[in-house]
C-alpha cells in the first residue's frame, strides 16, 4: 500500500488526487479491520474503559497498561463495523507511549477530524487514523469511529 501523502518517505511524489486519496484511506481503513493491530485481550491491565452503539450493536473495550502517567501497552476487544474496529486498531498504536494529557490531546483532535476540520485531516500525529476524515461527511458513522476513543479515556480516567 502507498504511503499517506504527507508522511516523509512520500518526498518528491506527485500529489494525489481527492478521488485517490479516499480510496487509499478506504483501503487503509478496510486493512485495519481485516488485520486488526492490538486486538486481544491485554493480560493484566491497569485500568480498562468500554463503549457501545447500542442503535448499531458495535462494542469495543479498550485495556492499558501504564507505567506511572504514560500507556506502555493498549489493546482493545470488540464487535462492530469496519470502520469502529478499525478507529480501535489505529488508536492502540497511537497511544503507545504516550501520557494521559498526549492521549487526551489526541482525541481531541479526532473529534476535530470526524466534524471535518481540515487541519486535523492533515495532522501528521494522527497517523493512520487520518483515514478516519471521510467520516466526516457521514454523521451516523461518527460514532463508529468515536468509540474507541471514548473507551480509552474511560480508561485513562484517574
Amino acid at each position: 500500500m502507498p504511503p499517506l501523502p504527507d508522511r516523509p518517505d512520500d518526498a518528491g511524489a506527485a500529489p494525489r488526487s481527492p478521488a485517490q486519496l479516499a480510496a487509499l484511506y478506504q483501503e487503509l481503513i478496510l486493512d485495519h479491520y481485516r488485520r486488526p493491530r492490538n486486538k486481544g485481550a491485554l493480560e493484566r491491565p491497569v485500568a480498562v474503559g468500554e463503549a457501545r452503539n447500542p442503535l448499531c450493536g458495535d462494542e469495543v473495550e479498550v485495556s492499558v497498561a501504564l507505567d506511572g502517567d504514560r500507556v506502555t501497552d493498549a489493546r482493545f476487544t470488540g464487535r462492530g463495523c469496519s470502520i469502529s474496529q478499525a478507529s480501535a486498531s489505529m488508536m492502540t498504536g497511537l497511544v503507545r507511549g504516550r501520557t494521559r494529557a498526549e492521549v487526551a490531546a489526541l482525541r481531541r483532535r479526532v473529534a476535530e477530524l470526524l466534524a471535518g476540520d481540515a487541519a486535523a485531516a492533515a495532522d501528521p500525529s494522527l497517523g493512520d487514523a487520518r483515514a478516519l476524515a471521510g467520516v466526516a461527511t457521514y454523521p451516523a458513522r461518527h460514532r463508529c469511529a468515536a468509540m474507541a476513543w471514548e473507551a480509552v479515556e474511560r480508561a485513562l480516567r484517574p
